[in-house]
């Protein structure tokens, strides 16, 4: 279970009253929510901050939520509180309209990096509970607007490979009956479609029942129209990809898990060539995929060692890795921030100023399951 002090001002089935007060005097990140307009038409009750409160208000006054398990009231009323954590830094003002565009994105990030760092708790969020709370607050939206996307099914799928979409659904109700406008029963209606598609689909509670690794991967990449559909594989060799931040312990699973594998490192084509890792790195990149072509082309196994901490820098590398046919298990390793900030000051010439490790944080896309045919996560 959760230590409950993380979250003190939780509700308890005393009465269910919020100590809104208290939770605002805790956390800077919520002080800055105040005064932040929002759309008068679809917001009408006020800032960013007001809408807040009464999300969170929404979320503890659902029934179901009141008799889940303590570990579950905490993510939903955590996603409820930073669902719009984001909206601060993206509201600007547009041919006379207010708005925030990638605020749910943006929201996972920060939501992550607040969560992981323990900003104003007393200790972090579990691993596996600070991703489902990122996952809500990236995720919030699509209940409203799912069915415009292009292939709604996949939209859906993907998303339910991270976050779990019933609780996904139970936010964005939040979220519409936190806020004052004219179109808020068109927008429960569309969240109770939400929830009979996933439920239709089989993945309101659990991620989608692939018939195979492969065929989750192929389907969410695009690769295969039908999610049922299962694919020969015809993987020559296998490519593990590592992901953490500087300092997470990439390096010691390496010599842990695969003592005898081939590795590409990009600090080590660095250090060969002189190439200082605040250079342009572009030429290292391309020597390090040239040395993987050289694996791929004999079908031989290896690692690729870098942070590789964002989806941009991962994608291109595991399209070029199944081009040759290689099966890529990406592994994710990471460390409490406490240790991660002492392993940096021990790196000696290694070590990254405390702005620069923390600006990596704040970039951090944990990778989750529709990214790679296998992906595991090392979390100390």
């Amino acid at each position: 279970m959760i230590n409950a002090a993380i979250f003190p001002q939780l509700p308890t089935p005393s009465e269910w009253l919020l100590d809104w007060n208290a939770l605002v005097a805790r956390f800077a990140w919520l002080r800055a929510m105040a005064d932040v307009p929002q759309d008068p038409v679809y917001h009408a009750e006020g800032d960013v901050l007001t809408h807040t409160r009464m999300v969170v208000a929404a979320t503890i006054a659902n029934a179901s939520w009141q008799v889940a398990p303590v570990d579950t009231r905490i993510v939903q009323f955590a996603a409820a509180l930073l669902h719009d954590v984001a909206k601060p830094a993206t509201t600007r003002v547009e041919e006379g309209r207010i708005i925030s565009p990638g605020h749910a994105r943006r929201g996972e990030l920060m939501a992550r990096t607040l969560l992981y760092t323990a900003a104003g708790c007393e200790t972090p969020l579990p691993f596996a509970v600070r991703e489902q709370v990122t996952k809500l607050v990236r995720h919030h939206g699509l209940p409203l607007w799912f069915y415009e996307k292009p292939d709604p099914a996949r939209a859906v799928i993907a998303a339910g490979q991270s976050a779990q979409l019933d609780q996904v659904a139970d936010l964005a109700e939040a979220d519409v009956r936190g806020r004052i406008c004219p179109d808020a029963p068109a927008l429960l209606e569309r969240v109770t479609l939400f929830r009979e598609y996933t439920t239709e689909l089989d993945c309101a509670t659990t991620p989608y029942p692939f018939g195979s690794n492969l065929a989750r991967y192929r389907y969410i990449t695009g690769l295969q129209t039908d999610p049922n559909y299962v694919p020969y594989d015809d993987a020559v060799c296998e490519v593990v990809l590592m992901s953490g931040l500087p300092g997470a312990g990439k390096d010691t699973w390496i010599a842990t898990h695969l003592p005898d594998w081939p590795v590409i490192s990009l600090d080590a084509i660095r250090a060969e060539f002189g190439i200082s890792p605040t250079d342009p790195q572009g030429t290292v990149v391309q020597m390090a995929k040239e040395r993987a072509r050289v694996y791929l082309r004999r079908g031989q196994s290896f690692v690729w060692n870098a942070t590789n901490i964002t989806r941009v820098l991962r994608d291109p590398l595991i399209a070029l890795f199944t081009a040759y046919h290689a099966r890529v298990r990406l592994v994710y390793v990471e460390v409490p921030y406490a240790m991660l900030l002492g392993r940096n000051g021990t790196r000696g010439a290694k070590a990254l100023p405390d702005t620069v490790l923390h600006r990596l944080v704040s970039r951090l896309e944990v990778p989750d399951a529709s990214e790679a045919e296998v992906v595991l996560y090392a979390v100390a």
